[in-house]
């Protein structure tokens, strides 16, 4: 909610005599106000990324520098706001499961229009410069705004002041895995869009430090150019499969594993974390195994065999869940939607069987979730029956109740109608305070429960 103050026409404040009395107490509170903004500013950042484990927290975080103005609204409004940043990135997911091509080098960012989720601190250059990028593990390039672009953010990294930074000239191998590449007289460059904006790049070189690990002559994109509000305020760092992603691009050192553990969106700090590489990784840990599509090589297929509703198993077509590389279909792991969709036929299933578990309560609805209750409720468990696993969530993963009255809901919906959608996506908060394990070399993708909030 916000409220608008009132001015005389010329814009004079009027102080009534009983309000100059209060002057001084609101002075006080004002000042502890502020005193409690730095002291948990200086919380938020006492804690130092170590060895290769990285802090992540999330953008609607108090702690964020990041944080989106529409954070600032209702419960409703910031609900509603993020069913809408979802069903666009669900569109830009589906259409990359579909597409024609038989290889697809690297995942830009196109048709995704919401702010990043989930950010961690990295550096670029020598001396090293500090950023806050986006994680997803739908794409796969870095990119970051550098000096002099058109259209970013204030904060900007500065290659002149780096003594390791390198453009790539057209005939680097890595010109030829970046979408659109030009040439501008020897050096590459790359245009992409991303939801509503467009971004032009020079395709760079520079030393990427995460935690106090140091990535020598690491690639990304330098934008010269932004057009739109859709890019991330200070680049992306991209965990997919593709060449040019962090896996790729740190085999040696990471050995193409990485575990992550988010924290809630409702959290006060942050105190998830990105932990690079194969040392400090759980050992008790359940595994699925994982699927590769050679049409989206990026996306983290997985294989999903059923879901339960309390101890019983829901009544799921086969059709609605099966891989098939060809039309895209199956189950992805993503870490930049918010909100689980599975697909129409697997989501009703669901639905029904939780409100055939709630008896008689009245339902409503809100925005795209329309399973929703203003009374307090019993809800039972909810299982994703993985192939090999099985993993219960908390109730925290998959209701969302409101703060100002009495509603939850099921944090779930069905795929966007207009949208020729095959994929259940398996969202970041069904993920939240779990450990999700990423093992390339072993194929498998682990879950266990791990509070990060």
């Amino acid at each position: 909610m916000y409220i608008k103050a009132s001015r005389t026409p010329k814009h004079s404040i009027i102080v009534k005599p009983a309000m100059k009395a209060l002057l001084p107490t609101l002075l006080v509170l004002a000042l502890l106000l502020v005193t409690a903004s730095e002291a948990r500013a200086a919380k938020c950042w006492s804690r130092q990324d170590q060895g290769s484990t990285l802090q992540v927290f999330h953008v609607y975080s108090p702690c964020s520098p990041l944080r989106p103005p529409h954070a600032a609204a209702s419960w409703e409004e910031s609900v509603l706001q993020m069913q809408a940043e979802d069903k666009v990135r669900l569109q830009y997911l589906s259409s990359l499961a579909v597409a024609g091509k038989s290889v697809v080098p690297i995942a830009s960012g196109r048709q995704i229009v919401q702010s990043p989720t989930y950010i961690v601190r990295a550096k670029i250059g020598t001396p090293p410069q500090a950023f806050l990028l986006a994680l997803d593990t739908s794409n796969d390039a870095a990119w970051i705004p550098c000096d002099g672009c058109l259209g970013c953010s204030s904060t900007v990294f500065s290659p002149l002041k780096s003594t390791s930074y390198k453009p790539l000239p057209c005939s680097a191998a890595q010109c030829k895995q970046v979408p659109n590449p030009t040439c501008d007289g020897s050096a590459c460059g790359f245009n992409l869009t991303y939801g509503g904006s467009s971004i032009a790049a020079d395709l760079t070189q520079d030393t990427l430090t995460l935690a106090t690990d140091p990535v020598p002559a690491y690639t990304f994109g330098c934008i010269k150019k932004a057009t739109g509000t859709s890019v991330p305020p200070q680049g992306l760092l991209g965990l997919g499969r593709g060449p040019l992603s962090l896996l790729s691009q740190t085999q040696s050192l990471y050995q193409s594993t990485f575990s992550y553990c988010l924290p809630s969106f409702k959290a006060l700090n942050f105190s998830g974390s990105l932990r690079l590489g194969p040392i400090g990784q759980p050992k008790r840990i359940k595994y699925t195994p994982l699927l590769k599509n050679p049409r989206r090589s990026s996306l983290y297929y997985v294989i999903l065999r059923g879901i339960k509703v309390g101890r019983r198993t829901v009544d799921i077509p086969p059709s609605a869940l099966a891989f098939n590389p060809t039309t895209g279909a199956g189950t992805v792991i993503d870490s930049g939607t918010v909100f689980t969709r599975l697909v129409a036929p697997a989501y009703t299933a669901v639905r029904d069987e939780f409100r055939r578990r709630m008896g008689k309560a009245a339902l409503s609805s809100l925005g795209g979730f329309d399973t929703c209750y203003s009374v307090p409720i019993v809800v039972p468990t909810l299982t994703f029956m993985f192939e090999g696993m099985n993993v219960t969530l908390p109730q925290d993963n998959f209701l969302i109740h409101s703060s100002a009255g009495s509603l939850t809901c099921l944090a779930m919906a069905a795929a966007p109608e207009n949208v020729n959608s095959v994929l259940n996506v398996i969202a970041n908060m069904q993920q939240q305070n779990h450990r999700v394990l990423f093992d390339l070399p072993n194929s498998r993708l682990g879950v266990a429960r791990e509070t990060c909030s």
